[in-house]
């Protein structure tokens, strides 16, 4: 990769990705995505060559989509295939989950509310990123009693990641594609302002084309592999390169 000799040193690894420091500007960070998919907090974990510039793109995509909204993103600009030039966060150990359709772990632990039930306006919810715990729901006056955010800052969060997915949305609807659910996080910038951060890929959402679960297009198919094959691994592989090229077609 051309960019390695500007890196500076490693600041942290995750499951999908390496945060590197940007020598000239301690405010700035390299992104740099790795090709791996993985599901049940790592439990289950492969490597599917390309996700890496998949992840990239998509991410790119989608926050420049944002930014042009007036949403407040920690995206700076696309560095090359598989990084990105980032504002560096603190980032909150929450992840915000917003709903449109009843689905997925929601079903789990509402199992009297019906399959496909709309939300409107979009249910939030909010875990903490807690993979030993198996990130567990966390309501507003914990977070608050944790000390991870204010209720000022809550409520901020909750509105801003309404906005998100009201842009996005707007922008798959365009393309006959319901946006079931989506997950983002916060993190806050040098100057202690949150900011919309970390990555929006097919990681992130839940896609069906045409409103139809059966045809979905994100990493849900990979959760519901009763086994991993190289011929589902491909499919799978399919899929993100096909929403990574969708991703570039999204308009306000």
């Amino acid at each position: 990769m051309t960019q390695h000799a500007q890196f500076g040193p490693l600041l942290t690894e995750g499951k999908t990705k390496r945060i590197y420091s940007y020598p000239q500007d301690e405010q700035l960070a390299y992104m740099v995505s790795k090709d791996q998919i993985t599901a049940g907090d790592g439990a289950r974990r492969n490597e599917l060559e390309g996700k890496s510039r998949w992840s990239t793109t998509t991410t790119a995509n989608v926050f420049r989509l944002l930014n042009e909204a007036g949403i407040n993103t920690h995206f700076v600009k696309k560095v090359d295939e598989v990084t990105m030039l980032v504002k560096s966060c603190e980032m909150l150990p929450i992840e915000h989950v917003q709903r449109r359709l009843a689905t997925g772990s929601f079903l789990k632990r509402h199992p009297e509310v019906s399959e496909g039930t709309r939300f409107d306006p979009v249910l939030i919810e909010t875990f903490l990123k807690d993979d030993a715990r198996h990130d567990p729901q966390i309501q507003p006056e914990e977070i608050i009693q944790q000390g991870i955010a204010t209720q000022e800052e809550i409520d901020w969060m909750a509105r801003e990641g309404r906005r998100v997915f009201a842009v996005l949305e707007t922008a798959w609807a365009k393309m006959d594609v319901t946006m079931v659910d989506l997950k983002i996080e916060f993190g806050r910038d040098p100057q202690g302002q949150l900011l919309v951060a970390d990555v929006i890929d097919n990681d992130s959402w839940r896609l069906w084309p045409g409103g139809d679960k059966n045809r979905m297009l994100d990493k849900q198919v990979y959760r519901n592999l009763q086994e991993v094959t190289s011929d589902s691994l491909r499919e799978i592989a399919d899929r993100y390169a096909l929403v990574a090229d969708l991703t570039g077609k999204l308009s306000i």
